[in-house]
């Protein structure tokens, strides 16, 4: 009998040794402050708690490509404009970091300017992410075809996982 016990021991403690762990060891959050965004922040703080996982928040700045000659925003510095942006996004950010509780692998907070689905990934590779959560807004089919997703074109080209969150009012995560 103590034998068979010791026997099952060994192939419990066996088993264990071969069960690999995934260490998620930094966390992207793109935002947008929309309040799917908010909810995959949520998560990620989460996730970032229970791995001990530093937690990155990045908002890009997108470049406007063509403003119509004859506009008010045609006769403005782009370069101002995106600076404006930019400045109001770290003060958003500001806003959020306020609002987080301390995480054991702590949080950072950066903008970017340009084409957001270039950023993002540009980020990735720069700050070796391991998981990158986004909110996604379901616009749904017509929406999709008019405007295309950035959510789905990190997914399709993003080397690390994605996952996504569909935000809604009242998501909690639980204790």
């Amino acid at each position: 009998m103590e034998s068979n016990l010791l026997e099952g021991e060994r192939v419990k403690h066996s088993l264990l040794k071969e069960r690999v762990m995934i260490r998620i060891h930094d966390i992207l959050v793109p935002t947008d402050f929309s309040e799917p965004a908010q909810a995959a922040l949520q998560y990620a703080q989460a996730l970032a708690q229970e791995f001990e996982s530093r937690l990155h928040l990045l908002h890009v700045v997108p470049e406007p490509y063509v403003y119509p000659w004859g506009t008010e925003l045609s006769s403005l510095p782009l370069g101002d404009l995106l600076t404006q942006a930019e400045e109001a996004a770290k003060e958003r950010l500001a806003q959020l970091s306020r609002g987080m509780d301390a995480l054991a692998g702590g949080t950072e907070f950066s903008t970017a300017i340009g084409p957001p689905v270039d950023r993002i990934l540009d980020y990735v590779s720069q700050h070796r992410i391991d998981l990158i959560v986004m909110g996604t807004h379901g616009r749904g089919m017509v929406g999709h075809l008019l405007l295309g997703s950035v959510v789905e074109r990190v997914i399709r080209r993003a080397t690390v996982p994605v996952l996504t969150v569909h935000g809604a009012p009242g998501v909690r995560i639980k204790n």
